[in-house]
């Protein structure tokens, strides 16, 4: 990205979402510093994109109390009517255990959650409950969690939507059922990736949908012109388990697809804020200019799992389908739950957290590698990986069947799953491995020593 696109995109990022209402008169933008480190820009990058905003009035420098949007910006009464949202819905009024496995996957690091500041922000929450947060939480999600969720999505994510768009969810599970409930009718052609989260495939055939496995190689989903599908599912940022990112030509080649076949893509973004490598890649989302893309995203991964929430982004064009089932798949999140979330978000404890965890998780993940480097030696093979909360490890000897392996590291303590066992085509033997919560050099060398004695 060039300096000159750069400085425009931020301009862009944040004029578009001051003039959809996402952002408000008299609300708090992230410092230059911040939003450089999520843009993987300069700072000076932004400030240029802010200087050009200030001058045309849309935001004001508040000294300490930071740069705001501007309280006199203008009147709704002003606003073209392209700009004015004239329908906000709904803003009226795997294993089974609680011990943490080393290497289990999905499981953010939960040594280095600020739990001390989530605790004096839930007994601030819950001291300040009224009688309208007694009853029933919206169907569609808490009005302003999904206004700050938007935000977020906008300045870090570079999608563009409305808060109207923004379901708040269970989980992935729920997720996917609620998509599918509304998107896809029995008997539909679904394309997945291949080598691919199985979760996915089991929550598809619930619904009696014809799975569609698509390879996967170097530069992502490799989807065929002529692939006859209503939806495809993806992970675009880190491929899940090969963590490989979908290049941006094969992402044009999905949008084009989808676009000529009117056939959706599910963007499953469940560790897309974790890079480590180079700058942060934009969701796909943020490229979809026909509106056929439906964004996932998860506070499983960023936050802990323990929240069970998460949150879909649908088309415009589809809003009126999503709530007409929300009572059947909404409401699921407490209230409480998701204005401790909210909290978190708007007081720029979530974006300081997702920092922290982008430098943690690198230092992680190279701690990994080096050591079962030197204790494995040839028996794996680790390649490097742009991001992501997982490492694939290789098994150099091709005779080694990977899921008795991963059988024997579970009885042994050891949480382990085989690459064969998220394909249905034959793969080179491998390890699906979280290296997250591997704390000191200590304990990894033990870990990998464990592992090279089950080896054998």
């Amino acid at each position: 990205m060039t300096k000159v696109l750069a400085y425009k995109q931020v301009y862009q990022r944040i004029h578009t979402a001051i003039m959809q209402g996402i952002l408000k008169p008299g609300e708090r933008l992230p410092s230059a510093r911040t939003l450089a480190k999520e843009m993987g820009v300069a700072r000076g990058t932004v400030e240029e994109g802010y200087a050009i905003l200030k001058a045309e009035g849309y935001i004001e420098s508040r000294g300490q109390a930071g740069t705001l949007v501007s309280q006199h910006l203008f009147e709704p009464s002003k606003l073209k009517p392209s700009q004015v949202s004239t329908r906000q819905p709904g803003f009226d009024t795997e294993v089974e255990t609680s011990v943490v496995l080393p290497f289990q996957l999905g499981i953010p690091a939960l040594d280095a959650f600020p739990r001390q500041a989530w605790a004096r922000m839930a007994a601030r929450c819950a001291r300040n409950i009224n009688l309208d947060d007694l009853t029933y939480p919206s169907v569609y999600g808490s009005p302003q969690l999904r206004i700050a969720i938007a935000q977020y999505l906008q300045l870090a994510r570079g999608v563009q939507c409305e808060p109207s768009q923004v379901f708040i969810t269970s989980g992935y599970v729920h997720s996917i059922n609620w998509i599918a409930h509304v998107l896809l009718r029995p008997q539909a052609k679904v394309a997945v990736e291949d080598p691919g989260y199985p979760l996915t495939r089991k929550i598809l055939a619930n619904h009696n949908v014809n799975i569609v496995p698509i390879a996967v190689d170097g530069e992502g989903i490799n989807l065929p012109p002529n692939t006859q599908a209503t939806a495809v599912i993806v992970t675009p940022a880190h491929q899940s388990p090969t963590c490989v990112s979908l290049s941006l030509q094969r992402r044009q080649v999905l949008l084009d697809w989808a676009e000529h076949n009117q056939s959706w893509i599910i963007e499953d973004d469940y560790d897309g804020e974790y890079r480590h490598t180079g700058q942060p890649l934009p969701a796909l989302k943020s490229l979809d200019t026909q509106d056929r893309v439906i964004y996932s995203g998860t506070f499983s991964k960023v936050l802990f799992p323990g929240l069970r929430m998460a949150y879909i982004v649908v088309p415009k064009s589809q809003i009126p389908a999503f709530e007409q089932c929300s009572e059947l798949y909404g409401g699921n999140v407490s209230g409480l739950t998701q204005a401790c979330v909210q909290a978190f978000m708007q007081e720029g404890h979530f974006s300081r957290h997702i920092q922290r965890m982008r430098k943690l998780y690198r230092e992680r993940r190279e701690l990994t590698a080096r050591v079962f480097k030197q204790v494995l030696g040839a028996k794996v093979s680790i390649e490097p990986q742009p991001g992501g909360m997982h490492m694939l490890v290789r098994l150099t000897d091709p005779n080694i069947v990977d899921a008795e392996l991963a059988d024997k590291m579970m009885q042994a303590g050891l949480f382990a799953q085989g690459l064969s066992q998220w394909s249905s085509r034959p793969v080179h033997p491998s390890l699906i491995l979280s290296f997250t919560n591997i704390g000191t050099e200590e304990e990894c060398r033990a870990l990998a020593i464990r592992l090279r004695d089950i080896m054998g």
